[in-house]
């Protein structure tokens, strides 16, 4: 059971950094946040949990069904991770590349403290074990200076893993696979890379967040392993017997000029090779909501709508579905895992394709972050924009790739994904 009070706060943007700089004592952290950023299906403008009193961590054998036994037991809120990796507990595919960030496949926690936003008032909740000193808590955070992040780090020297000869050699190998009939949609991906850095986890993930300004903005420390996401993306929520997919595939790069900017968004509305990427998606997402939904509840509430962030424009999809009470929402999960927005289809084919032509293990990117609330409702971001840091190895990541198709261009393919990765090096770079 856990202990209820409300807080109301006078400016929540400022509350929400000196929570965050609170939150660092511990070393399990998940933190949430919106943006304020306007949602039909949102239900908390930001969230954060900390302090495991239990949790469970593994690889990727047998690890959708160690996860469903968890959450049964628990029976309260739990917060975590599921890598893109975790396909190999689903289908019988494997993860052999190199993987310098050394994350674990699964990762959940029940955690002792939780923050819970929604404009200006605050639930926080303590589970009735743990001593709850909410007014000790609640004056420290307040006392918080910002000045207090303060940390050494090192000149960041962004190495790329695939060149960008290399990078069109293996987009032509996929488009000889899709002219060959063996898929006709691949999300490849590439990483960038630094070695033997200390970067400011904290201070990173705020200046990324600055400058995107995402709605499912993400913050996670595991120990020495720290994830800094600026997603825009949804890849699942369940609400009572609704489940929402909203898959992201189409992106233009955003402009000062009001008009030109306008024109860009058109353009992408209006884009066959970029709908036509959205719908081979969309399709997928429904195929894998139909496993789990009430027959013929699967629809598409929202089709290639465009939607702008501070960085770019996106093309977004909304799929939903209806299931039965009887349905396990850790079912409803894997059987829609990984999401299609980041392998390609048909699934299977694409994912053995991309385990042959990417250099690395994807780890948590291309996975997702999120939550389970005590009656078995889910919200789960894509991890993509993001920073990936083991603390410990002094290696710091991040990944970006588009979905080739049989109408890529290679060239305009390696454009995107500079637009794609221009956040997080000008973070790291600075």
């Amino acid at each position: 059971m856990r202990t209820t009070i409300s807080h109301n706060v006078e400016n929540p943007e400022v509350f929400k950094q000196k929570l965050l700089l609170w939150s660092q004592q511990f070393h399990e952290v998940v933190w949430l946040d919106s943006n304020n950023y306007e949602q039909t299906y949102s239900s908390f403008d930001a969230v954060l949990a900390v302090d495991a009193m239990s949790s469970v961590q593994t690889n990727h054998c047998d690890a959708f069904n160690t996860l469903k036994q968890y959450q049964s037991n628990c029976k309260d809120w739990i917060f975590g991770y599921l890598t893109y990796d975790l396909k190999n507990d689903v289908e019988p595919l494997e993860s052999n590349n190199f993987d310098g960030l050394q994350f674990p496949d699964l990762f959940f926690f029940q955690p002792k403290k939780l923050f819970l936003f929604k404009g200006n008032h605050v639930e926080i909740q303590y589970l009735d074990t743990v001593e709850s000193h909410l007014k000790d808590d609640l004056k420290d955070i307040q006392q918080i200076n910002k000045s207090t992040n303060q940390q050494n780090q090192d000149s960041v020297k962004i190495k790329m893993r695939i060149h960008k000869d290399a990078y069109f050699e293996k987009v032509n190998r996929v488009l000889e696979h899709i002219h060959r009939g063996d898929v006709y949609e691949v999300n490849f991906c590439q990483e960038f890379y630094a070695e033997d850095t200390t970067i400011n986890p904290l201070e990173t993930y705020f200046k990324l967040n600055e400058i995107s300004k995402p709605p499912f903005a993400t913050f996670l420390r595991l120990n020495d392993l720290f994830l800094m996401s600026s997603s825009p993306e949804r890849y699942l929520k369940r609400e009572g017997h609704s489940i929402i997919s909203q898959p992201i595939k189409g992106t233009a790069k955003r402009s000062l000029n009001l008009d030109e900017d306008l024109q860009l968004k058109t353009d992408l509305s209006q884009d066959e090779k970029e709908r036509s990427e959205n719908i081979m998606t969309l399709d997928l997402v429904r195929n894998d909501l139909s496993k789990t939904a009430k027959k013929g509840s699967v629809r598409v509430a929202e089709l290639c709508k465009v939607y702008s962030f501070k960085q770019v424009h996106q093309m977004i999809s909304t799929v939903v579905s209806e299931i039965e009470n009887s349905v396990h929402p850790v079912d409803v999960l894997k059987s829609t895992f990984p999401m299609g927005s980041m392998t390609g289809a048909p699934k299977i084919s694409a994912m053995n394709i991309i385990e042959t032509l990417e250099e690395t293990k994807r780890s948590l990117y291309s996975g997702a972050v999120g939550y389970f609330t005590p009656d078995g409702n889910f919200d789960f971001n894509v991890v993509i924009r993001s920073i990936l840091y083991n603390e410990s190895n002094n290696y710091v990541s991040y990944s970006v790739g588009g979905a080739i198709t049989a109408k890529s261009d290679p060239l305009k393919e390696y454009e995107e994904c500079l637009i794609k990765a221009k956040a997080m090096r000008d973070v790291l770079e600075s």
